[in-house]
């Protein structure tokens, strides 16, 4: 499982808000919620996130393995 908290901490020490980012990256709200749940979203979000923060996806996401 994919999970954003990378994200959210990236944010939170550089004092941006979801709804900065959101709004920077021209990306919609159910996108952001998807991210907020661990939901998949498109490369292409991740690609405009990664330019506007300058991190690679590495530093925004991680890989989970989920127990079977």
């Amino acid at each position: 499982m994919i999970t954003y908290y990378k994200l959210f901490d990236m944010l939170n020490r550089r004092h941006m808000t979801v709804e900065e980012l959101r709004t920077a990256i021209g990306a919609s709200s159910s996108t952001m919620s998807k991210m907020r749940q661990n939901k998949i979203v498109s490369l292409d979000v991740i690609a405009r996130i990664c330019d506007t923060l300058d991190c690679q996806p590495g530093e925004i996401m991680e890989n989970e393995k989920e127990n079977l």
